[in-house]
């Protein structure tokens, strides 16, 4: 059995980080930018995060048992 070139191994580790990143770490960012930015967005903004959303919404779909975007509590002065 010859041994494994460079190239071969590097072609998998290449689609491994591409497919990582793609379902893991753009999604991460998408939500952390979401969550930051879902109540003050102008339009042309919230049409921005509707493609991040639609675009990387494999990944999302990962993430969505730990999204939240119910607004936050209100606290009434006495």
């Amino acid at each position: 059995m010859p041994p494994i070139s460079l190239n071969e191994l590097l072609i998998p580790l290449m689609y491994l980080v591409l497919a990582g990143s793609y379902l893991l770490v753009f999604p991460a960012l998408v939500y952390f930018y979401l969550n930051s930015r879902w109540y003050v967005a102008s339009s042309v903004e919230r049409v921005f995060m509707y493609f991040m959303m639609f675009f990387f919404f494999p990944g999302v779909l990962l993430f969505s048992p730990f999204l939240n975007f119910r607004p936050k509590r209100r606290e009434i002065k006495a």
